[in-house]
């Protein structure tokens, strides 16, 4: 099938869905986390099995969940169990092998903030908080970031750490006692990131169209390219079928 235009959140979509692999454990977030998770499942990984911050152990949505607490979840999941046998037994045991997280803020060594913009006292706006996040970006064996990329997202520093990254206030991941791999990309509208032996975040890919200007215009710190920047590709047109009639016929997402 010839290859179509892809909209900014297919790509997104595409190229977080190629990051996982058949029999990964993912711990699947709601956006466009849950439709790569679904995308993957159907395409290159059927074996990869899902687990919902809400309790659903194994699921196998016949549709596209529109919350953790849909009960499309529920349908053929190996098990339902309770949200402290998700982060205890589960996660804080080692046992989630991917993270997905996205948030309002991200910083170049993958801190994230879900929690105020401005003062924590005081602040502009104050947003949903952490919920499981910070225990995700501290278990998980690898963490993928899914943000689109601007100034105000993409910032020299986080108002404030909900999920931290490589460094922490001048500390590292090991400094700090956290078992998890942390973040090994950030998968934007633009390309890709990856993250350097120091923690810091790297240009490492770029979409059809998009030049490393437009990248470093969009980010809010002077932002490192790689030596090679790779060409990402587009989905071809069974992908985009794929996504657009069957797993977002209804566009929550996409």
């Amino acid at each position: 099938m010839a290859t179509e235009n892809a909209s900014a959140s297919e790509r997104m979509a595409w190229r977080a869905a190629q990051e996982l692999r058949d029999g990964d454990v993912v711990f699947v977030g709601i956006g466009l986390p849950n439709l790569a998770c679904n995308l993957a499942r159907a395409t290159h990984a059927p074996g990869l099995f899902m687990i919902y911050e809400s309790g659903a152990v194994g699921a196998i949505p016949e549709r596209l969940p529109v919350s953790i607490g849909d009960p499309s979840l529920v349908t053929d999941s190996l098990a339902v169990v309770g949200q402290a046998d998700i982060f205890q037994c589960m996660l804080q045991r080692g046992l989630i092998e991917v993270g997905f997280l996205g948030g309002a803020q991200v910083d170049r060594w993958g801190n994230i903030n879900t929690t105020v913009i401005g003062d924590y006292a005081n602040p502009k706006v104050r947003l949903p908080g952490s919920g499981g996040a910070c225990e995700i970006a501290v278990h998980a064996r690898r963490l993928l970031i899914v943000m689109r990329m601007g100034k105000r997202t993409f910032v020299e520093k986080c108002d404030f750490i909900t999920s931290p990254g490589h460094r922490m206030h001048g500390k590292t991941r090991a400094e700090l006692g956290m078992p998890g791999g942390g973040p090994t990309r950030i998968i934007t509208d633009l390309g890709v990131l990856d993250f350097d032996a120091t923690g810091e975040a790297v240009l490492s890919e770029l979409y059809p169209g998009v030049t490393v200007d437009q990248v470093r215009a969009a980010c809010g710190w002077p932002l490192r390219v790689a030596e090679s920047v790779r060409a990402v590709g587009e989905p071809d047109g069974a992908v985009l079928q794929l996504l657009r009639e069957k797993l977002d016929p209804k566009r929550l997402y996409l």
